[in-house]
């Protein structure tokens, strides 16, 4: 079973991924990675030369490539609107919406331009996090409220992932 994280940019996706592939035994998949390496560059490039929308289709494509069953995924902060590559990884695995506090995610978010966000310009945190968040909660089969600690945040998807298998 796969397990997808999903969640505002700064969330932690991707650190917490890698802590919770080892600790899980599982390979590690992060999706703004496979966007850049088929772009062959950054995604704050790709969206200054493309636009937002090319950059969605680019996104929904490296969630619909991943395949295997036996990983951990960490997503970008906007594929939840990508409708065809959420149900391509929701089918195959348990979503994780990593749910964080706003005013922690602006402390995380201080050089957000340089990041590669899609996001409307002049648009705030505030405003992305409130777009955003219905969309995470849709999507989540789990959503751990993330408390600032790495080695507390793994231990709680953990925690979380064991209760699913012990009711199944």
């Amino acid at each position: 079973m796969n397990v997808i994280l999903i969640g505002m940019p700064g969330a932690g996706k991707s650190t917490i991924g890698v802590l919770l592939a080892k600790a899980l035994g599982k390979s590690f998949v992060d999706t703004d990675l496979i966007i850049q390496q088929a772009a062959g560059m950054k995604l704050a490039d790709i969206l200054a030369r493309f636009g937002a929308e090319r950059f969605r289709k680019m996104e929904d494509a490296a969630l619909r490539s991943v395949t295997g069953t036996d990983a951990v995924v960490a997503t970008g902060g906007s594929a939840v609107f990508c409708e065809n590559g959420m149900e391509h990884l929701s089918a195959g695995g348990t979503v994780v919406y990593l749910d964080v506090p706003l005013p922690d995610l602006e402390k995380r978010l201080s050089g957000i331009k340089t990041r590669g966000v899609v996001m409307r310009e002049g648009e705030t945190i505030g405003q992305l996090l409130y777009e955003r968040s219905p969309y995470y909660e849709k999507y989540a089969d789990i959503t751990v409220h993330e408390s600032g600690d790495i080695e507390s945040t793994v231990s709680a998807v953990i925690a979380e992932l064991e209760k699913i298998t012990n009711n199944s």
